[in-house]
């Protein structure tokens, strides 16, 4: 009967925009907006690490993999919800709604991770300058990108196991608008209290542990920054940390309303916005922060462009002779 009910249910239909069934062509254009910035911004900051080699250092490998991070969090979830507003049906396969879940997991619990590997970076910079070069090695910050990814989907791949055992029962609307665990709990007629009570315990390894981690690498970067005598030397230390701190806030405050709650969750309409919050805007703003806020990724772009004139003005220099001849 279990495996009866769970297969009846071939897919899912999103709730999170009932509300305006109107207005699908409306939401279409701003949500295809803050896709393109995601992928542009993510992108250009991910194009300048490869080709500036003053970027070429460990700090900068990392943020080229928050980036590319950032790039496929919002293309798990925004094309499909973009193709909805299309054809005006907010609904998804149940196949691909595993598939989604899992890839949205994973580049989530990756990017967790590589933002407590930025700080470990910044700690080894600022608290051990003369075994920096050893502490970060390449191979060292190779083994350590590596096992982000890994960190991400091994966790992914347990709720996304225990998410196919959920059974459904003919019910399909999920009060969301993608997939992820906490509405899928919500909505399974079985006993969802061992995803639930597997979410809270991953949740302090894969988010609690980074975060953690996090907290205390600072704790001795800032005690480090403090015995500084050089008020422009404390300016600098401080200036290099605060693109990061403030992407670690966005993202671990997100993910602590997104995940960290009863599977009841909050109203239709709290439930969409925290969703939205989560897993479209920080992708977004992370590059406009690493940007706006880094004299070095500035300056990088700047040279790309003035190169990049230089070559459009060599063109028309040689377009120019051939015309002449």
């Amino acid at each position: 009967m279990g495996e009866k009910n769970k297969t009846r249910v071939v897919e899912f239909v999103f709730l999170g925009f009932s509300g305006i069934p109107d207005g699908h062509i409306y939401l279409f254009l701003p949500f295809l907006v803050i896709y393109l910035v995601t992928v542009l911004g993510n992108l250009i900051i991910f194009t300048l690490i490869q080709l500036d080699s003053s970027l070429r250092t460990p700090m900068y490998y990392f943020l080229s993999h928050l980036s590319f991070l950032d790039i496929c969090i919002s293309s798990v979830t925004v094309p499909k919800i973009l193709v909805n507003f299309l054809r005006q049906e907010e609904t998804i396969t149940y196949h691909q709604c595993m598939a989604q879940m899992f890839f949205l997991l994973s580049f989530s619990g990756a990017e967790a991770a590589i933002l407590a590997v930025m700080a470990y970076d910044r700690y080894a910079a600022i608290c051990k300058p003369l075994h920096y070069s050893r502490l970060m090695s390449p191979k060292v910050c190779t083994i350590l990108a590596l096992a982000t990814w890994i960190w991400g989907t091994l966790d992914s791949a347990l709720h996304t196991a225990l998410s196919t055992k959920l059974s459904f029962c003919g019910v399909n609307q999920i009060h969301h608008i993608y997939c992820d665990l906490p509405p899928l709990m919500e909505i399974a007629c079985n006993d969802a209290r061992i995803n639930e009570l597997v979410i809270h315990i991953t949740s302090l390894f894969v988010g609690g542990g980074p975060f953690f981690f996090i907290i205390l690498s600072y704790g001795f970067i800032l005690s480090s920054i403090l015995k500084i005598r050089s008020t422009n030397t404390k300016r600098k230390a401080f200036s290099t940390c605060a693109s990061h701190v403030t992407v670690v806030i966005i993202y671990f405050g997100n993910a602590l309303v997104n995940y960290d709650r009863p599977s009841a969750g909050y109203s239709l309409e709290i439930d969409t916005l925290v969703s939205t919050m989560f897993c479209i805007i920080p992708p977004m703003v992370n590059p406009l922060i690493y940007s706006l806020r880094n004299k070095d990724v500035r300056e990088a772009f700047r040279k790309v462009l003035e190169s990049q004139g230089k070559l459009k003005h060599q063109d028309t220099m040689n377009y120019g002779t051939r015309d002449s001849l």
